[in-house]
């Protein structure tokens, strides 16, 4: 196989799109912490001095949609008017209704098992053996770079940032092995009184050095910081924000396919999530188990229907058995009915808030359960009968 390039982004919580995800899952936490069985879809959009939640929600438990928001963003850094949006004085404004009741007939069922998918789709999960926690390297590192780079403003190592920023890396495979970085970006919101030079040679030092391998970088490789030149203008005041434009950035960085569904302020009935999170358990358990050195896993649902439409298996020629032998054990091992998948995942928790920024999966600092590879024997076991 020849060389090639592949290339990852990731975004800070200051992110206009990602302070949107942030309220829909602060909204969804507070919800499920009184009323784990609400339907909740909740989306928002945010621009220059304004918030508007909008969505479907049906609770028996109301909370205070606008102090969420508020504290969401207060707590993003964007609470003084310097970086051109605050928490106190924008606007906030809601537009919420109940879920609709065509949607609950096949979602709200007697039992864990004949719960219904909340709505037709597909999506993917997937694993690899580049890094420990089996994602691909380039995503893997552009998230550390990003939080990381919160990590630096938060604790005022780099004096003069903003919550707004990004990361990017390429990397460069050789036969379908990382061989090293080509190319690392990051973007900064700053002030008007931080230098260019001084917020180069400071990002290098206090984030690029403290995440990226040195064994990964080389001569030839390339480093910008705020290639523009300047940031100081950025968050919503910079360009507008709506939860769910940062799906790529919230799972496989592009490398893994995707359904197109997002996640966050849905439900876990929402097979957009609780679906994604399933695979991405089986793609990982998979490679885990060293049937495969990487592995796409794809579930299809239908809207009511408790039983997936169908399940898919690929291992790009990787796998120690057929795919079809792996999809074989995959329909024995896991049970892939949204009821269950909820109930195994334990997701009617108000977990998601911290997972709205940084990425959903390859998150072993959060404890989560589609992140554990306790499912490995049984896969193994599959194969020895």
């Amino acid at each position: 196989m020849k060389n090639y390039y592949f290339t990852s982004e990731s975004v800070t919580e200051g992110h206009p799109d990602k302070i949107c995800d942030q309220i829909s899952d602060g909204i969804l936490d507070a919800i499920l912490a009184r009323d784990p069985n609400a339907h909740v879809a909740c989306e928002v959009a945010i621009t220059t001095g304004m918030v508007l939640i909008m969505g479907e929600i049906s609770s028996d438990y109301n909370v205070d949609m606008p102090k969420i928001a508020r504290d969401v963003i207060s707590d993003i850094g964007y609470n003084d008017s310097k970086f051109g949006f605050d928490s106190k004085s924008c606007a906030v404004i809601t537009a919420v209704d109940k879920q609709s009741a065509d949607i609950a007939m096949g979602v709200n069922k007697s039992t864990t098992e004949e719960m219904g998918a909340g709505d037709q789709g597909m999506v993917f999960g997937y694993a690899c053996d580049e890094t420990p926690e089996y994602m691909p390297l380039a995503i893997s590192l552009a998230h550390k770079l990003s939080q990381r780079l919160s990590y630096v403003r938060r604790q005022d190592i780099i004096k003069g940032l903003g919550p707004d920023g990004k990361s990017q890396v390429t990397v460069e495979y050789e036969n379908d092995i990382p061989k090293r970085i080509d190319t690392i970006i990051i973007s900064a919101q700053h002030s008007e009184a931080l230098e260019l030079t001084e917020l180069r040679d400071s990002i290098i030092e206090h984030v690029i050095s403290c995440v990226v391998p040195e064994s990964l970088i080389d001569k030839d490789t390339k480093i910008f910081v705020n290639p523009t030149g300047r940031f100081v203008i950025g968050g919503p005041k910079g360009d507008s924000g709506l939860t769910g434009r940062k799906i790529i950035v919230d799972t496989y960085g592009g490398y893994g396919r995707h359904g197109g569904g997002a996640f966050s302020g849905k439900d876990p009935s929402k097979v957009d999530r609780s679906g994604a999170y399933m695979a991405r358990y089986i793609a990982k358990n998979i490679v885990s188990a060293k049937l495969a050195k990487k592995c796409e896993v794809q579930i299809s649902y239908g809207i009511g229907l408790a039983e997936p439409v169908s399940v898919m298996v690929n291992t790009f020629g990787t796998g120690k058995y057929s795919d079809e032998d792996i999809e074989k054990a995959v329909r024995c091992v896991f049970d892939m009915r949204p009821g269950k998948i909820v109930e195994y995942l334990d997701l009617r928790k108000p977990i998601y808030e911290e997972l709205a920024v940084f990425g959903h999966m390859g998150r072993e600092d959060l404890n989560l359960k589609w992140e554990e590879t306790d499912r490995v024997k049984e896969l193994n076991a599959f194969f020895v009968r």
